[in-house]
């Protein structure tokens, strides 16, 4: 993971990364609106739901050759019993997963989600914080496509720039 963006939802920062041109969201940043001094308790306590697993485990088939799709039968009838608990890295290191990834780290690290992924967490935490999330994502999506185009008639030296300049404004708004 190498590129990193921000967006602010609801006061929350948020940091995004590319992976393999693939965008992954920091669920640990996410999961501080509901609980800043215990997030790994909030991301733990909702990738324990039957639904998540259910919903992780078709993301993982559908986007993961190397998914352990017997792990994850395993992990899903264990799913519902009072005192589950499965946090995500369990979840990575039973299953071979690549929609979480865990990050060490103080600054920068934390449990960062594909987008479709976090987009679902979002909707656990909150409606109103999911659609504020997907509007954000859009917009610096938005932004970085009108800056960038496709046909690389920009400079990366003025990429650089912009995504500096896009970042510092980011901040103070």
């Amino acid at each position: 993971m190498a590129k990193k963006d921000t967006i602010i939802v609801q006061g929350t920062e948020i940091i995004l990364l590319s992976r393999n041109k693939e965008d992954y969201i920091s669920l640990t940043d996410m999961a501080k609106f509901k609980n800043a001094e215990a997030t790994g308790l909030v991301i733990s306590h909702w990738l324990s739901t039957r639904y998540t697993i259910r919903f992780m485990g078709i993301w993982e088939q559908i986007n993961n050759p190397d998914f352990n799709v017997t792990e994850f039968g395993n992990i899903k009838n264990e799913s519902g019993d009072n005192g589950f608990v499965l946090t995500s890295k369990q979840w990575i290191e039973r299953t071979n997963a690549i929609g979480i990834v865990a990050k060490p780290g103080r600054y920068g690290g934390g449990t960062f989600a594909h987008s479709d992924i976090a987009f679902e967490f979002a909707t656990w935490l909150s409606p109103e914080f999911k659609f504020l999330l997907i509007k954000e994502f859009k917009r610096l999506k938005r932004t970085k496509a009108n800056v960038f185009p496709s046909n690389g008639t920009c400079s990366a030296l003025f990429q650089k720039s912009i995504i500096v300049f896009t970042q510092t404004l980011l901040r103070t708004n």
